[in-house]
């Protein structure tokens, strides 16, 4: 389902001395089936963004509209909008409960009002598809380790079978090989259709996944592009006070002395190692 937001503003505590504007006249537009970050600094209004498209916060002004659904000041309800939308927030491990991995994944569907065999069913498909194996279904989720703990809180998110994944900050707290599994199963999510919304602080992880990327600042959409696109605007990151990936640094720093420069559409050292091969195997002026 696409996604389509239309100067969308939030206002929390409004007509209050302590009223604040969270979000302002923000237009974008998410196809279906894209991989689409969100990115900014705290308080940039990243979090409030994805829980009005989840449906969880009302609009002031505006609305958002996924596939026929639009959900604004005048709507009822967002429950509507949650049984498309799937969203998993920060450290959703803490959000565990049950005794068993499996009776947590199936909460939400029995609050669904599914059925069994249905409900076991998709609990079985959402292990599988997260990588948690079968003999997992009778441990307890905390015997587990933490890689493992947010994928079973994931898979509880996608056994309601959401048409768009929204992650919030997904990596924060995760060794090395637990970061390594997860951008592994986003990836497999997003080749079999799934449309995800990542928000993340780091853009290393953006260049991996996303194929556009949504710039917040102070509430206001403020870039939108390809990563190539966004990324290219060193100037504009430099006044946003944020960091651009690793190697996009490199081949800036590099293209002050090369030419032609190298394309900022390379986001791996192995690739930039390749181009810089092909490079110097043909010559290459200095500036």
């Amino acid at each position: 389902m696409e996604i389509v937001i239309q100067d969308l503003s939030v206002k929390y505590l409004p007509n209050t001395p302590f009223e604040r504007e969270a979000l302002s006249r923000v237009c974008l537009r998410i196809p279906k089936g894209s991989f689409a970050a969100v990115v900014g600094g705290t308080g940039s209004g990243k979090s409030t963004l994805i829980q009005c498209i989840a449906g969880l916060i009302r609009p002031s002004a505006g609305h958002v509209q996924v596939g026929d659904l639009v959900w604004d000041a005048r709507s009822q309800s967002g429950s509507a909008l949650r049984r498309h939308v799937g969203l998993v927030f920060q450290y959703p491990e803490h959000q565990l409960f049950a005794e068993t991995v499996a009776a947590d994944i199936a909460f939400g569907l029995k609050n669904r009002g599914v059925e069994e065999p249905e409900r076991s069913r998709r609990v079985r498909w959402a292990m599988d598809l997260v990588g948690l194996a079968p003999e997992l279904c009778d441990r307890s989720p905390f015997h587990l380790s933490g890689g493992q703990m947010r994928r079973v809180a994931i898979a509880g998110v996608l056994a309601l079978e959401p048409d768009i994944l929204i992650l919030d900050e997904p990596s924060a707290g995760l060794d090395p090989e637990g970061e390594e599994e997860l951008f592994a199963l986003l990836k497999k999510l997003h080749q079999q259709g799934k449309t995800i919304v990542l928000v993340t602080h780091d853009m290393n992880h953006v260049v991996r996944c996303a194929d556009r990327v949504f710039v917040l600042a102070d509430g206001k959409l403020v870039l939108s592009g390809t990563p190539e696109e966004v990324f290219s605007r060193e100037q504009k990151w430099q006044e946003l006070s944020l960091a651009l990936p690793h190697v996009t640094q490199l081949i800036l720093k590099m293209n002050r002395k090369l030419d032609p420069p190298l394309p900022l559409s390379i986001f791996t050292l192995d690739a930039l190692e390749k181009a810089l091969e092909k490079r110097f195997a043909s010559g290459v002026n200095a500036k």
